[in-house]
């Protein structure tokens, strides 16, 4: 094995140099290779050649990389690794991130892992930021760290309730039941860094991550402590914690996103960047004080799990072309509705993905800033410092923009000015909260909107929900009962022979019988007669009418497509689209 000379000799070298100082090399050799190299092109890494041509092994490669980086090698074969460094770190995250703790120095709260990829530093950084240590890495074979993970972390998932059973016996923890408000600020960091809060939290949250929850809720109540998670848009409620460690959770979540601990009495909102099995992650953090304790909600922004392409939607092909037709529009207002939670937004950010391109200045202004698009200048929204949406597109329109988003329109002066804007030939795209797209009309009328600017602007209404995807594993098909079918407004005489499926629950979907979400659309393209209509001020069902002679399919007939293509149930379009059958 190569000799490795002291990591101070190595680091910001050149990776020939490294490796003639440990003996690998000779000067005419690393020539050799770099003349090779330039014959290439330049496309294939020096190091790569020098194992190509049989100089160094992949090993070699390895330490030399992490001694460039300022980082030692560590052998783990034969390494009795203690047991306090073992605790630290929750076998789910040493197999997640790959990394081995080899040292734990109480004192300085300092951990030292070893890893297998010196690239590989946003490991630490994560660990630095979930666990609160100070990381030192190293770095060691593939093999050994792969036979470390299964020797010290066997399969066998630490469970939540063991981690909870261990907070209940912990005797420093127990000391603060029943103190609440009484707890000062030196103990609320000792409870913070509890070694059995910061594993139960970290679980809590990569579990989350893998099982695609969209939020975990931390929920105080009288007599106990909740966590839920929410997976395709349903909660289902985890093993509660002992309602002791509350304020422990919620200090450690303040200490991972920088908020001010102290702070008890006043609502806070934070964010944690993780970066999860090479996924970049974002928690946003909300914290509610509530009459027993504070409620925390972190809303799991999972980047590779949108993807966010107008034909990934769901919506169908008829659909697809109107909106495709709407959005090209050279101005004109398109407002996209629906409830808090029916994927407004990610159609917004779809429909602007499409449209970013080299030749248009797009700036949209949000609260908050759900994902950051290259090409997008993006605003974000804070009412606190008068920064609100109103006044932020007043400045907005002041920079040339080609396409404006607004967030929401919450009042009749954001209204004004985005008017103001699709009059002065911009594209503006923007939400409101309604149940269908007809009603939009009545909403936006009754913010003090003049008739005459809503017939001149607005373009298109796109009312929207979302539906849970039956598991394809465990699909079924069934005959419905004519109670069922009641749901919908059908007779089995409409059905005629269509198929209808559920999902009986396997291990792919938790036994829910839905893995995953669709949307179903309503689209409403103004005509017309739909404009004389709204100058008219004809009614809500009236315009609705006009809609569907137009062209309109309602979100009940979306949905009952969907159901009909074996995509949802006949449970999932009666519950998302009773609303908007009210009206």
């Amino acid at each position: 094995m190569a000799k490795i000379p002291p990591v101070i000799e190595l680091k910001g070298r050149s990776l020939g140099r490294i490796l003639i100082k440990m003996g690998l090399l000779t000067r005419e050799k690393v020539h050799a290779c770099l003349n090779l190299q330039k014959e290439k092109g330049g496309k294939v890494k020096l190091g790569q050649i020098f194992i190509e041509q049989g100089l160094i092994k992949p090993q070699d490669l390895r330490i030399a990389l992490a001694g460039q980086r300022g980082m030692e090698y560590v052998a783990l074969d034969g390494l009795e690794i203690p047991p306090a460094a073992l605790e630290q770190v929750p076998a789910q995250m040493a197999r997640t991130y790959r990394i081995v703790p080899v040292e734990y120095d109480k004192a300085r709260n300092q951990l030292t892992v070893a890893m297998d990829n010196p690239d590989n530093f946003r490991a630490t950084d994560d660990l630095s930021t979930l666990m609160g240590f100070k990381v030192v890495a190293k770095v060691a074979d593939e093999e050994a760290i792969k036979a470390a993970l299964d020797k010290y972390f066997a399969e066998e998932d630490e469970s939540i309730n063991e981690l909870i059973g261990e907070i209940e016996g912990d005797k420093t923890l127990s000391r603060y039941a029943g103190r609440d408000q009484s707890i000062d600020l030196d103990e609320l960091k000792e409870m913070a860094d509890s070694t059995g809060v910061k594993k139960l939290l970290n679980l809590v949250l990569l579990q989350a991550i893998r099982d695609k929850a969209s939020d975990i809720h931390f929920e105080p109540f009288e007599e106990e402590y909740k966590m839920r998670y929410r997976i395709d848009g349903v909660l289902y409620e985890m093993v509660p914690p002992p309602k002791h460690i509350a304020m422990a959770l919620s200090s450690r979540i303040k200490v991972m996103a920088n908020l001010d601990i102290a702070e008890r009495r006043l609502p806070q909102d934070g964010r944690i960047p993780l970066v999860v099995g090479g996924n970049p992650v974002d928690l946003r953090v909300s914290i509610l004080p509530t009459m027993f304790g504070e409620s925390v909600v972190l809303r799991v922004l999972d980047r590779s799990q949108v993807n966010l392409q107008l034909d990934m939607l769901g919506l169908r092909e008829y659909d697809l072309n109107t909106v495709d037709q709407l959005i090209k529009k050279p101005n004109g207002i398109i407002i996209v509705t629906g409830p808090t939670g029916s994927g407004k937004t990610t159609t917004l950010y779809s429909a602007l993905k499409n449209l970013n391109d080299i030749t248009t200045k797009i700036i949209t202004t949000e609260n908050p800033v759900e994902y950051d698009i290259d090409g997008l200048i993006q605003v974000q929204i804070r009412p606190e410092i008068g920064l609100t949406f109103a006044r932020c597109l007043r400045s907005i329109l002041r920079q040339d923009p080609d396409i404006v988003m607004v967030g929401e329109i919450r009042d009749l002066e954001t209204a004004q000015i985005a008017i103001q804007a699709s009059l002065t030939g911009h594209l503006v795209f923007t939400t409101l909260h309604t149940n269908d797209a007809p009603s939009t009309i009545a909403r936006l009328l009754d913010l003090g909107l003049e008739p005459f600017l809503v017939t001149a602007t607005l373009e298109g209404i796109v009312a929207q929900r979302l539906v849970r995807r039956i598991c394809t594993h465990c699909k079924t098909e069934y005959r419905p009962t004519e109670e069922m079918l009641m749901e919908l407004e059908l007779t089995p005489e409409q059905v005629g022979d269509k198929k209808f499926y559920y999902g009986k629950g396997c291990d792919q979907c938790n036994n829910t019988g839905y893995r995953g979400r669709t949307g179903i659309y309503e689209i409403m393209v103004f005509n017309d007669e739909i404009r004389d209509l709204v100058m008219n001020s004809a009614s809500t069902a009236v315009l609705r009418e006009a809609a569907r002679r137009a062209g309109m399919k309602t979100l009940r007939e979306n949905g009952l497509a969907t159901i009909y293509d074996g995509v949802t149930t006949i449970d999932e379009v009666a519950r998302e689209t009773i609303a908007a059958q009210e009206d």
